[in-house]
């Protein structure tokens, strides 16, 4: 049925989508229930006839007026025409008139406009717009290789049972011993303090902050001042490894407690110089400590940072331990950077698609979030159902509004503890599959964002940073997400199981996009071992996740019978090749691929068989709970990991 003209005026002009293509490309019409209900979440009431006349006449008119976005991004090699002439002042202060957005340096820039009256004639009023100015591409990716690390499963003599950032320090200069270009990490986006810690480095606190987890207690100059007693009541803490699954909460029990000894010790310092950014994150963390991690529950004078009740809790002493807290962590981060400074790309943190909604930035960034929202993905054949993914998303209104100033911050913040950054979901800053509240993940529908301003906001700070940009484009996305991309000289994702022609057959390397990383697997996937020996269809099978297990079976045994056709083609192995030997060969293809960075995983090196993520899973599978089966001093001295550095080093990296 053919959806209201009206409602599909309104929906295109508030970027609510009331159609979509599919994962085979075949058309899907959104029911106007769910369109209507997408738009209530955006402010505009479309309910009835009436409300839906009265908000398309008040769409209308502001068109008319020839009002801008109230941010606009553009790059030094376009120009952006104006309704009007205006004046256009930059972030020295300096001030100039323009009839067109063109010629323009990089930065941010404050532009005033007059309006339009109904004769279409400037009006003594003003219009404030945000204007974001990005250089046209970031500098080329040089062809290189490197490591991605899941920095919890890495353990040492040292680490206190989950991988730190000593460990992260001491892997780096090892690997650019070796002659990495990068190390590439999952998030390390900060928890909420409060146990249970939440595993998932995906499902952060706070995307502009880092996890105290990776702290090594044991490096703090606080440690290393202390007295005998002090360091042994320390030392007493250290946490045992038990079995073979990272207990999260007992491990942040005892840093925390190691970590409060220590500041103690040192007189309780206060963070040096605290952003106001930082003041709310360390005020969330004490008022979680004290009412809970679920911020929804507390007192409702405190559920909001601005709140004056905050300031007669008395929270001074916790909001300086979490602030030193960051500030030390992100010391010790620095110091894992240093150890990359002879790599070409250094070290590149990952960016999760959103937060907890019941996280810090949920807390302190909740007038530009959609909270009552989850994001996710709608129906495809590997998940019938669709995917919730429980993460607020921005409101495309609100940032443009107040000029991106929140996802400047985050990246800013980010940036400015890594040498690049990788988009978890990069679509996300075109579109993004929401969920109204109480509807299953298969009755949302796409809202869409201003991906001219989101990329030019990504690009100006990456620039300015230094930094190389990766965006994960896997899965169902639109080629024009690609597209954008490859044009600025940002990296897509190619996985070796999902390198496939139009006919659904493996390419060879040759065929594989430059612009992209390449990798033979990712958290969510099967592991190299996992592959070859069919793990992740028992791992599914025994918790009873498939429909037809020997129909699953004959697929993948199908699949590892093409993979090793291509490795044969391409001469790097023979059919008959043991599987350690056709790990190797996988590294080799990769080598050899046109990427320009080619990724390895210990993981894959090693033989695990485990995949660090299973989706569809939450506690049935350890998810972000399984430690390498090495040790970072083994791993070193392991013949697997020298064999694969050489092959990957031989493809001219």
């Amino acid at each position: 049925m053919a959806i209201d003209p009206d409602l599909a005026e309104l929906a295109a002009a508030h970027g609510v989508a009331t159609g979509y293509n599919d994962g085979d490309r075949r058309p899907v019409e959104v029911d106007e229930e769910v369109i209507v209900e997408v738009l209530g979440l955006l402010d505009v009431d479309a309910s009835t006839p009436a409300a839906r006349t009265e908000a398309l006449a008040r769409t209308r008119a502001e068109a008319a007026r020839g009002l801008l976005p109230g941010t606009i991004g553009t790059r030094t090699d376009l120009t952006y025409p104006l309704p009007a002439p205006g004046t256009l002042t930059a972030e020295d202060g300096s001030v100039r008139e323009v009839t067109e957005l063109s010629g323009l340096e990089p930065g941010w820039y404050r532009l005033t406009v007059p309006m339009l009256d109904s004769a279409g004639s400037a009006s003594a009023a003003q219009q404030q717009v945000t204007v974001v100015v990005a250089p046209a591409t970031l500098p080329a990716t040089p062809r290189s290789w490197g490591w991605m690390l899941q920095l919890y499963a890495l353990h040492s003599q040292q680490s206190w049972g989950i991988g730190d950032l000593g460990d992260l320090r001491d892997f780096t200069a090892h690997a650019a011993e070796q002659g990495a270009s990068a190390i590439l990490l999952n998030p390390l986006h900060a928890i909420t303090p409060v146990p249970p810690v939440q595993p998932s480095p995906y499902t952060p606190s706070s995307r502009r902050f880092t996890t105290p987890l990776a702290l090594r207690v044991t490096d703090l100059p606080e440690y290393a001042a202390a007295d005998a007693a002090t360091r042994a009541e320390v030392d007493a803490l250290r946490p045992e490894t038990v079995g073979d699954r990272i207990a999260h909460d007992r491990v942040w029990a005892a840093k925390r407690s190691a970590a409060e000894l220590l500041w103690r010790a040192a007189g309780r310092p206060e963070p040096v110089d605290p952003s106001p950014d930082l003041v709310d994150f360390a005020t969330y963390c004490a008022l979680a400590e004290r009412f809970g991690g679920r911020w929804s529950l507390w007192p409702e004078e405190l559920r909001h940072p601005g709140s004056p009740a905050i300031a007669e809790q008395d929270l001074g002493p916790r909001i300086a331990f979490h602030g030193w807290l960051q500030q030390r962590v992100g010391e010790q981060l620095a110091s894992a950077r240093e150890a990359a400074r002879g790599m070409a790309l250094g070290v590149i943190g990952d960016l999760a698609v959103g937060c907890d909604p019941e996280g810090a930035d949920a807390w302190a960034l909740q007038d530009v979030l959609r909270l009552d929202v989850t994001v996710g993905a709608p129906p495809d054949a590997f998940n019938q159902r669709g995917q919730a993914w429980g993460l607020p998303p921005w409101r495309p209104d609100r940032l443009a509004e107040t000029g991106y100033a929140a996802y400047r911050d985050m990246l800013r913040a980010l940036l400015g503890n890594a040498d690049g950054l990788r988009i978890d979901h990069v679509a996300g800053l075109f579109r993004l599959w929401w969920v109204p509240p109480g509807r299953t993940p298969d009755r949302g529908t796409y809202v869409h964002y201003d991906a001219a301003a989101m990329l030019a906001v990504l690009t100006l700070e990456a620039s300015r940073a230094g930094a190389a940009v990766i965006g994960e484009d896997l899965g169902t996305v639109e080629p024009e997400v690609t597209e954008a991309l490859h044009s600025r000289n940002m990296l897509g994702s190619t996985v070796l199981w999902f390198a496939r022609d139009l006919d659904d057959r493996l390419m060879p390397p040759a065929e594989w996009p430059e612009e992209a990383v390449a990798t033979i697997s990712t958290h969510d996937l099967p592991t190299a071992a996992g592959f070859l020996t069919g793990e992740h269809v028992r791992a599914r099978a025994d918790l009873d996740l498939l429909d037809d297990v020997p129909a699953e079976e004959r697929r993948a045994a199908a699949d590892r019978e093409e993979l090793v056709g291509l490795l044969v083609a391409e001469g790097l192995t023979s059919a008959d090749a043991p599987d350690e030997e056709l790990v190797v060969a996988m590294h080799s293809l990769l080598a050899g691929s046109r990427c320009r960075l080619v990724l390895a995983s210990p993981y894959d090196v090693i033989g695990e068989t485990r995949q660090p993520n299973l989706p569809g899973t939450i506690d049935e599978y350890p998810n972000w709970r399984l430690p390498l089966p090495l040790s970072l001093e083994e791993l070193r001295k392991d013949q697997r990991v020298t064999r694969v550095v050489a092959a990957l080093r031989s493809g001219g990296r």
